[in-house]
């Protein structure tokens, strides 16, 4: 047996395939459903994970990297090979679910960050800056043991993800400290909260209705009790922003004028010297990105929701998930666009997603133009790699013949990145 799936958390783990999460999972090879990952606890974690039929870019998934074992993503007819009981290894760097006797060598990638301080340089030397996106102490920790130049991107959302009641000031504060502190010295951008459907938190009840292009993000400041937790963390970190460096990120704005209007609502609590910009993350605010710059301070690309944007397709649903194949040319013809529409101005663009984590993917992007990155800190040292093993002329060339590309799978074979085995 030996299935090449998609690779998701790099790593190496082996064990015994079970199809349910026994009350020790440790030492298994568990295979869920995305639905079922509600059922897997932090406490005792399995060797590694296979993933049904998963949506990469849906929030369940993501969040599996704070668990830290490896994930690969297998469609049905895959994992209809795995019986129950049969011992399996799987490398979540090449995305391979093989026998214990499929042992090369050990899982790809550096065991230890390279020798680099965030800004890591391509084989010609153009400086990429490589932050990490993390949502709590833990994370922040991985980060800069992993490498990280900064924290691009704080889910502040989640440090009172599990609490009841309104975050206040004095929670915020103590919560972010907690963060920053792990992270010393390195600067850390804060995303205010960006709750949404999918990202219900205890002192919120979830609005499923609203739909993934709802109230979500900056739309839900105006409305309590968000509008007073968004208020209530901008003035912690306007106190923290004495003892740190720090930035800030507004989530899932669409029109300059939103920002415009929420700097002058937070302009109480927020120093003038505090760096405020746009996280943008539907085509729309994509294609002005020029404005946002030249309102903010800086600005950052969500990559999973604006391929839910771009493609028309709920990223938390598995039924829809093959129409956001990150390797589709469209999406990095979009991009091309946006980097063109930057200008100067490049230099204060991040990307964030999963989209530079995917094998092969972050040479096109730097290839496009871009520099600075924040990923999961996990990925922290294969990226690395990837920036070192490339060169600006080599990269132009592979964004080229990807723009070019008629679909996926030509994106694919340019990249030298194998399908799915049968």
């Amino acid at each position: 047996m030996d299935l090449v799936g998609t690779p998701y958390i790099p790593g190496r783990g082996r064990g015994r395939i079970s199809y349910r999460a026994p009350e020790d999972p440790s030492g298994r090879v568990l295979v869920l459903r995305q639905k079922d990952l509600a059922s897997l606890g932090r406490e005792a974690l399995p060797a590694a994970l296979v993933m049904l039929d998963g949506a990469p870019l849906a929030h369940p998934l993501i969040r599996l990297f704070d668990f830290g074992v490896p994930v690969v993503l297998l469609d049905a007819a895959q994992v209809a090979a795995l019986p129950e009981g049969r011992e399996a290894v799987v490398d979540g760097t090449l995305g391979r679910v093989a026998d214990p006797g499929w042992l090369p060598g050990p899982a790809e990638g550096p065991a230890t960050p390279p020798a680099h301080e965030g800004t890591v340089r391509t084989a010609d030397g153009i400086p990429v800056d490589l932050g990490a996106s993390v949502g709590g102490p833990g994370a922040a920790r991985r980060a800069r043991e992993n490498g990280a130049g900064a924290i691009g991107l704080l889910r502040s959302e989640y440090l009172h993800a599990e609490e009841a009641g309104t975050p206040d000031a004095i929670r915020y504060r103590e919560a972010l400290r907690d963060v920053l502190e792990l992270a010393r010295p390195l600067p850390v951008t804060v995303r205010l909260p960006d709750l949404a459907p999918d990202k219900a938190v205890q002192w919120r009840p979830s609005a499923a209705q609203s739909g993934p292009l709802g109230l979500r993000g900056a739309r839900l400041y105006a409305y309590e009790p968000v509008r007073s937790a968004c208020r209530a963390e901008a003035r912690a970190l306007g106190d923290l922003a004495r003892d740190f460096p720090l930035a800030v990120l507004v989530p899932f704005l669409t029109e300059v004028a939103e920002l415009r209007r929420l700097r002058r609502e937070l302009a109480d609590e927020l120093p003038d010297d505090l760096p405020v910009g746009a996280m943008l993350e539907t085509p729309a605010a994509a294609q002005e990105i020029a404005a946002f710059l030249k309102e903010g301070d800086h600005a950052a690309i969500g990559c999973n929701d604006l391929m839910q944007g771009l493609f028309a397709a709920d990223r938390d649903l598995p039924e829809v998930a093959s129409l956001l194949d990150p390797y589709s040319p469209v999406t990095f013809r979009f991009l091309r666009g946006v980097a063109e529409s930057a200008g100067a101005g490049i230099g204060r663009v991040t990307v964030c997603g999963l989209l530079p984590q995917m094998p092969g993917l972050l040479p096109v992007l730097l290839g496009l133009g871009f520099r600075a990155f924040s990923v999961e800190p996990a990925m922290l040292p294969r990226l690395a790699g990837e920036v070192a093993a490339t060169s600006g002329a080599r990269a132009g060339e592979q964004a080229a013949a990807v723009c070019r590309a008629a679909d996926a799978a030509e994106v694919r074979a340019v990249l030298g990145i194998g399908e799915r085995s049968p």
